[in-house]
């Protein structure tokens, strides 16, 4: 934390923190006031209308390109739903804004003193890398594995990894030394324990894209043989890798080394190794919104 504790006592350059014209943050178009502790991250802009359907009140509402935010309530509880967009590139910038709505003055550009914790669920799709982890099923990420690289851009606190994972995850993986090094991080146990109750938990693979880095063979052949069956075999502490995805090892990475909690909860609509897929899966989406709103409200 020695890098964020000396940051504390200077203001950040307008360069570095972009923020739009109305003062909110360049590109989540939040700020402190509007940003609710309990925020649900999704990938696509359309899912957030759902939590319309859902909350008994609206508060905020912003769009920014792939960015949709909105805050509201429900049973009385405040809650920010924030679309993503694919891929750890925006979580960088999401997290990155999400925190210093929470974390900073924005008009002096400086670390507020109090820390301000937030809870970060995505709630996302992926596919599933294990069999009997059927389409429909919902899996709670315990542990993230970033194939993505991005952490690495990053100091962090050492103990915020898990470092004996990445070692042994790297000596079952074997990947070339061209490809990014990956990195493991644990997932909050108090959110795994209220809002994954009863799901799939597992290890969850974030990939830097949707074909060859997820062992899809269209016209270009992976580089790497058999990933899906590889990463099926590696398990840590009692769990197996279950399924891949593309955002959750920068949200669990960021949410570590700046001091919030967070979860991933996907719902399946693919069986790689079966070649199943869910088409229509808007209903057990709203669904699973539903089911994570309820119990993040009773925290």
């Amino acid at each position: 934390m020695h890098n964020i504790e000396k940051k504390n006592k200077m203001a950040i350059k307008e360069s570095e923190l972009v923020l739009a014209p109305n003062g909110s943050l360049y590109h989540i178009h939040l700020t402190g006031e509007n940003l609710a502790d309990n925020v649900l991250l999704v990938g696509d802009p359309e899912r957030v209308n759902m939590f319309k359907e859902i909350f008994e009140a609206v508060e905020y509402e912003s769009m920014n390109r792939e960015l949709h935010a909105l805050t509201g309530k429900y049973h009385g509880e405040r809650f920010t739903a924030l679309s993503t967009g694919m891929g750890c590139d925006n979580i960088d910038i999401v997290a990155t804004e999400l925190d210093a709505a929470a974390n900073f003055d924005l008009t002096t550009r400086t670390v507020k003193a109090e820390h301000r914790s937030l809870n970060l669920v995505r709630i996302g799709t992926s596919g599933s890398i294990q069999s009997n982890v059927d389409c429909g099923s919902r899996v709670a990420s315990r542990y993230a594995i970033g194939m993505d690289g991005l952490l690495n851009y990053y100091r962090h606190p050492n103990d915020g990894f898990e470092k004996e994972m990445e070692q042994a995850f790297a000596k079952h993986m074997n990947l070339d030394n061209r490809l990014a090094t990956p990195y493991c991080v644990k997932g909050s146990e108090r959110l795994l324990g209220i809002v994954g109750e009863g799901m799939v938990h597992g290890i969850t693979v974030t990939a830097p894209g949707f074909y060859g880095p997820q062992g899809r063979n269209i016209r270009l052949t992976p580089s790497v043989e058999n990933l899906n069956e590889r990463l099926a075999e590696f398990c840590w502490d009692g769990t197996q890798v279950t399924n891949l995805e593309m955002e959750t090892s920068a949200i669990y990475g960021f949410a570590r080394a700046l001091g919030h909690e967070a979860l991933t909860v996907c719902l399946i609509i693919a069986n790689r190794p079966k070649g199943t897929f869910l088409n229509d899966y808007h209903q057990p989406m709203k669904e699973t919104i539903a089911l994570v709103m309820e119990r993040l409200s009773k925290i």
